[in-house]
């Protein structure tokens, strides 16, 4: 029996039970072919019984009987109601290379490296600039997850530099005043927030303080009652 032949009869005895396997080995000992042709009839229905979504697969019956007259060795000289063949033998699927070396970052993967050349074709400044952002996010994403730890933008615009050749960078404030590499609690990426100049921040928060005390300052005199004068 060739090597290939006993691949197959793996793969039937898997697919069928060894105990079906050896009811059509014992075919070949019968030598009356009536009987024979009944024995393997009686098979065909209790692998169809063991396995009954066999029956809504195309030419089940055909597979079947050609799956009997496999696992036979090709020597089942019955009445079968088609033609009986050994199923044609699959070409093997090709190797698939093995990288001849791994990524340049581990914690990033080959797929951080792609986006990066992909990102390197880009013409037009903002595409260019966007994608960069949405890089260096998914680079914070999978180092936190690599590592189980948090990574400073600094070491993101780092490694970003370092895989692109220095062809992709941001601005390192404009990234921390905006927070271009963090995710929402939504998973979603954190909106773009211009930034102010600081004096003017605190001009609106002492505003909206002031405002808040004399809200609160309405409300109490408006809730209060004056007591009231017993009766002369």
């Amino acid at each position: 029996m060739t090597l290939p032949s006993l691949h197959k009869h793996e793969l039937l005895q898997r697919e069928y039970g060894q105990s079906t396997f050896q009811l059509v080995q014992q075919l070949r000992d019968i030598e009356d072919r009536a009987e024979r042709t009944r024995r393997a009839q009686q098979i065909v229905q209790l692998i169809f019984r063991i396995q009954p979504t066999l029956r809504d697969q195309p030419d089940s019956q055909q597979k079947v009987w050609n799956h009997l007259f496999e696992m036979a060795d090709g020597e089942l000289d019955v009445d079968a109601p088609f033609p009986l063949a050994a199923p044609a033998s699959q070409t093997p699927p090709q190797r698939v290379p093995y990288p001849s070396r791994g990524p340049k970052l581990r914690a990033y993967g080959r797929a951080v490296e792609q986006l990066v050349a992909k990102a390197l074709t880009l013409e037009d400044p903002a595409e260019r600039e966007q994608a960069t952002i949405v890089i260096g996010r998914t680079m914070k994403f999978l180092y936190r997850s690599h590592n189980k730890e948090n990574a400073k933008d600094l070491t993101i615009l780092k490694h970003l530099k370092e895989l692109s050749g220095g062809q992709l960078s941001l601005d390192p404030a404009q990234v921390d005043a905006q927070n271009l590499f963090e995710f929402t609690t939504n998973g979603r990426p954190a909106p773009f927030i211009v930034p102010q100049p600081r004096q003017e921040r605190d001009v609106r928060r002492s505003s909206s303080s002031n405002n808040r005390r004399d809200k609160q300052r309405r409300g109490g005199k408006k809730g209060r009652q004056e007591p009231q004068q017993p009766p002369q």
